[in-house]
């Protein structure tokens, strides 16, 4: 017997690069740190890594699975580096306080799906004034990272939404791959990442202005399979 479909219930947000842009501070901090390991780090390595959690960018980094001391003590160190230089220096990206706002009076169940840590997680939130918004607050950064769909599915849980019934948005290539891997489906923005390298996602967006005002309410009342926006350029 095939499932009823109500639409999407939860919306699933990542939060670097999707509710604030922390590209820049990441990429100082992961510079610096390894720096100080006498280990170079280019912008075009990070721009491949954006979007995994710490391991998964160091393992990409060395092509191997770090050693766990020495993983420990950078993750500690960039961390700790990215959180000092972010103070005061964050705001919201475009539209996602007018998305939040909409969501919310529409009922819709929100949770942030991060790779960072609780600890970034929090402070980000917490300067961007978005705790009210949020059913649930996620970090992958002990799990398997995107493109594994843990995290989201993690999220999904926490607010007590089938994946079917869930929306991610999404900048990064690993995390648009991770929402699909999930079952969900995923709106992507190209804060970080060219529209042809999302292409995996149902829609794309410039910025999250673009997005109609009615765009969400229709997602509530129709199945996902049925939606005819085209959203994509």
């Amino acid at each position: 017997m095939q499932k009823e479909n109500m639409g999407i219930r939860a919306v699933l947000w990542d939060m670097d690069g999707v509710l604030v842009d922390t590209g820049e501070f990441h990429y100082q901090a992961w510079a610096y740190t390894l720096r100080s390991h006498d280990i170079l780090f280019s912008r075009e390595r990070f721009q491949h890594t954006f979007g995994m959690n710490n391991w998964g960018t160091l393992i990409t980094l060395f092509g191997k699975e770090p050693d766990q001391d020495f993983y420990n003590k950078v993750s500690l160190e960039k961390e700790a580096h990215f959180r000092e230089i972010i103070h005061g220096q964050v705001r919201p990206l475009p539209g996602v306080l007018e998305t939040l706002r909409l969501l919310k009076s529409k009922g819709v169940r929100q949770a942030i799906a991060s790779s960072a840590p609780q600890e970034n997680i929090d402070v980000l939130v917490d300067a961007l004034a978005l705790r009210e918004y949020f059913d649930a607050i996620v970090s992958g950064s002990q799990m398997p990272g995107k493109p594994a769909p843990d995290v989201f599915l993690a999220a999904a849980r926490a607010v007590d939404i089938s994946p079917q019934h869930c929306l991610v948005i999404e900048d990064a290539v690993t995390g648009v791959a991770g929402a699909k891997s999930a079952g969900m489906l995923c709106l992507a923005v190209t804060n970080t990442n060219p529209a042809e390298k999302l292409r995996q996602a149902d829609y794309i967006l410039d910025s999250l202005l673009e997005l109609e005002l009615d765009f969400p309410e229709s997602m509530l009342e129709l199945p996902p399979q049925n939606l005819d926006h085209d959203l994509c350029d």
